[in-house]
């Protein structure tokens, strides 16, 4: 059988939003809002260094979360970290390499391409002429870009609804740019 791997539904962040540690549901963000925010999380450099301390900065985020969540940051094609956190599953692994080639297609976050494509009311999925299998629309993925060199890799978080997929990784580039 050739099933996709699915994310956890709209359901599942709805029970997790009800438990008392689980913090607020993100707020669906803008297309000039998503702009603004890779904007915004351009880096002066990204070194190894970096790579392992937003890593375990984001694996420090998740657990505060109990967030059942697999992470993954690359340079160019070498990845520099993965973790994957209790109640995380394989599939998480592959869509964590589906939304990073829409990242490494498009040079924008995965969310940002699937809104861009919702905006123009159509989706991904119909109208980017690529192979579904392959590539994931998603949030969740966001570009790792540096001043004067543009987009070197990726920081990639899946296990949650993709709004706090996008969210998780946003916030931590917030705490990692302002460290």
């Amino acid at each position: 059988m050739n099933a996709k791997p699915a994310e956890r539904t709209a359901s599942s962040e709805q029970a997790a939003s009800t438990s008392p540690a689980a913090p607020a549901a993100p707020s669906v963000p803008s297309v000039p809002e998503l702009e603004e925010q890779e904007r915004r999380l351009t880096l002066p450099h990204f070194t190894y260094e970096d790579a392992w301390a937003l890593g375990n900065l984001l694996v420090e985020m998740a657990r505060e979360r109990e967030a059942p969540v697999a992470i993954d940051i690359r340079r160019g094609g070498q990845q520099l970290f993965h973790a994957a956190l209790p109640g995380s599953t394989p599939d998480n692994d592959a869509w964590i390499d589906r939304k990073r080639r829409v990242v490494e297609r498009y040079g924008c976050s995965s969310y940002l391409v699937g809104s861009r494509f919702r905006a123009k009311g159509t989706t991904f999925e119909e109208s980017s002429r690529l192979d579904p299998d392959r590539y994931a629309a998603h949030g969740g993925a966001f570009p790792i870009a540096v001043e004067g060199a543009g987009v070197i890799g990726t920081v990639v978080v899946s296990g949650l609804p993709q709004v706090a997929d996008h969210a998780l990784v946003v916030a931590a580039l917030e705490r990692f740019t302002a460290s």
